[in-house]
């Protein structure tokens, strides 16, 4: 399942967490990535200690923890902090799968990556090229954000972000392992959940209501891990 999610940060706080990234201490990409991926990665980061990461990634977490559409959607059991990365003169990320298994900095927590997420920082027509190309049995889709709108797709997929030819694409990308480990039955619940929203709308006193509810629940309760 491919999601785009729009307006996950307010305009103004955007445009704040915009500027102090414009302004950022960025380093190369290279030094966080693996013996494989080290090839294919050719980009900028924040050190994962730098203040800012934090405090743009708290901010960014409290948004996600009220904003429906995600939770509904990724059905998140822990979310890795958020990290940032910026595609300039030529930066480019080939073909990578994400890793399986990440460590939460700071701790001795570690978290399954079910589902990943980038968030844009810059609008599509600041820069050229910088496409996120994501690959899975339905072909490729090519993402292309407006600034503070989100994608969140399975870790597992294949995927790369094409070559930044003008401007600078910044971005915040990060990790949720889901209560629901399978693709699949969150896609299914995600749909039963978006059908139950809409007959609340229409036949809010509908006994059916109660009836779906309870399926979605009781299926919730049988597909999800803690």
């Amino acid at each position: 399942m491919l999601l785009t999610i729009p307006d996950v940060l307010p305009p103004e706080q955007l445009r704040q967490c915009r500027a102090a990234l414009e302004q950022a201490d960025w380093q190369d990409g290279r030094q966080t990535a693996g013996h494989i991926a080290v090839a294919a990665k050719a980009n900028q980061q924040l050190a994962q200690n730098d203040p800012l990461v934090q405090q743009i990634g708290d901010f960014i977490l409290e948004c996600l923890g009220q904003c429906p559409r995600f939770i509904a959607a990724a059905l998140p059991l822990k979310v890795l902090p958020p990290r940032f990365n910026r595609y300039a003169e030529g930066g480019t990320y080939g073909n990578h799968i994400d890793n399986a298994i990440f460590s939460v900095p700071g701790t001795p927590h570690r978290i399954r990556a079910d589902l990943s997420a980038t968030l844009f920082f810059s609008e599509p027509d600041e820069y050229e090229g910088g496409e996120l190309v994501i690959e899975d049995s339905y072909g490729s889709h090519r993402v292309k954000l407006p600034a503070g709108h989100l994608v969140l797709y399975p870790s597992g997929s294949l995927h790369r972000v094409e070559p930044v030819t003008r401007g600078a694409r910044l971005a915040a990308f990060f990790w949720i392992q889901s209560l629901v480990r399978e693709d699949n039955q969150r896609a299914m619940l995600l749909e039963l959940d978006d059908a139950i929203q809409a007959l609340t709308r229409e036949v809010p006193d509908s006994p059916e209501l109660v009836r779906l509810t309870g399926v979605y629940h009781n299926l919730l309760r049988h597909w999800s891990h803690t």
